[in-house]
């Protein structure tokens, strides 16, 4: 059974720092787009960034220049870097892997951003 794991979520003040792991098993994300999405209470579930299987990556307008998507194909994981998170930022935070019609989920990890 696939899974992906996600950690590293927490409580953080405004202008920190959080970084998130995705651990995939049971696939091998080198062939996969992968992305990070997250949900807010009461909003809809947006995505935040993707990187591809060749290392291209894309934000949201929202996390430009604050987040960076990286993978690593040899630990079969994928990070998210956030720095001078939000308030906004506030949100459970997904993973997901998407190749042809397959696609994956994570059970997210809980960011939260408050002083």
């Amino acid at each position: 059974q696939v899974q992906l794991v996600e950690s590293g979520g927490g409580l953080v003040q405004p202008g920190g720092s959080l970084r998130l792991s995705c651990a995939a098993s049971r696939i091998a994300i080198s062939i996969y787009t992968m992305a990070w999405y997250r949900q807010a209470p009461g909003k809809q579930r947006e995505l935040v960034a993707t990187i591809t299987s060749g290392g291209s990556t894309n934000y949201a307008d929202s996390v430009k220049g604050r987040f960076t998507i990286s993978r690593d194909n040899a630990k079969n994981t994928m990070s998210l870097q956030m720095n001078s998170l939000k308030p906004e930022d506030t949100a459970v935070y997904y993973c997901n892997a998407k190749w042809t019609a397959l696609g994956y989920w994570g059970q997210g990890t809980q960011v939260t951003v408050s002083s």
